[in-house]
């Protein structure tokens, strides 16, 4: 299945694509949605008020998770180019709701910065509540998949050891457009998927999710031993090679860009960056 939040005049609506139309699935959004216990058994019966696909407006995947973990270091080429060693455990920093848009909205670049960098991720999405995880009740509360651009304030990242500061922007984080669910992808719950990030049509990442240090299984895991997941948290899994902070020269967003960042089989969030 890949569902969806988009917007409407009456308000956000979590939807199902069906044959290229968007089915309501008759809760506000895909959070609330998957906050339901059958909600996989109410999605596959839905037969709501119907919204063109092509025509939609996307708010974030998940509007208003209650906490999003992301993990830095967790491709290796990722780890070389930034010049660290390779983790024993996955480094985790948080993001917030409000730091999250839609998949098709405007980047506005925060006039703080001038280091302001892109990272694709696969990331999954959480479909069921889950604490002090173990390895069959992981893969369960996977719900599915979704894209994000972990965008990154890179002068402000590094102003000190503990990198929150950088991550934690305003509506600068794309995410969605669907979530899919594992059945619909090779690999499951831990998938095998190219992601990539293109920007003005230049490919600047590409690399398979098969890659991964840590695993989506054993992020839930982790991630579960130490606070528990809701329905709808999020966790983005980390970046691969390829950011504009590493290169030499360094590249960095500076406004009027076209950024795309895909993951195969789930689709891709395409941004303009806009100054404010």
């Amino acid at each position: 299945m890949r569902l969806a939040t988009i917007r409407t005049p009456g308000g956000t609506r979590a939807v199902k694509l069906e044959d290229g139309t968007l089915v309501d699935l008759g809760a506000e959004d895909l959070g609330v949605f998957l906050g339901h216990a059958e909600w996989e058994r109410a999605a596959a019966a839905a037969s709501g008020p119907a919204y063109d696909a092509e025509r939609a407006d996307f708010a974030p995947v998940v509007p208003r998770p209650s906490k999003v973990i992301c993990v830095g270091h967790n491709y290796t080429g990722h780890i070389k180019e930034m010049g660290r060693e390779l983790p024993a455990y996955p480094t985790l920093f948080p993001k917030f709701a409000d730091s999250l848009i839609g998949a098709r909205d405007d980047i506005v670049k925060p006039p703080e910065t001038d280091a302001l960098d892109w990272e694709v991720e696969l990331a999954v999405v959480i479909g069921r509540p889950v604490r002090r995880a173990g390895e069959q009740e992981a893969a369960a509360a996977i719900a599915g998949f979704t894209v994000m651009n972990d965008v990154s304030v890179r002068d402000w990242q590094f102003r000190t050891v503990e990198w929150t500061q950088g991550k934690i922007w305003d509506s600068c984080t794309p995410v969605g457009p669907y979530l899919v669910t594992p059945d619909e992808l090779p690999g499951g719950v831990r998938p095998a998927l190219t992601v990539r990030t293109t920007v003005d049509g230049r490919v600047m990442q590409q690399d398979d999710t098969a890659t991964l240090l840590f695993d989506p299984v054993h992020l839930v895991r982790y991630v579960s031993t130490v606070v528990r997941l809701n329905p709808g948290d999020l966790i983005a899994t980390g970046t691969p090679a390829g950011v504009g902070h590493a290169r030499d020269p360094k590249v960095y967003l500076t406004g009027g860009e076209s950024v795309v960042t895909e993951v195969e089989g789930i689709g891709a969030c395409v941004n303009r960056v806009v100054r404010p």
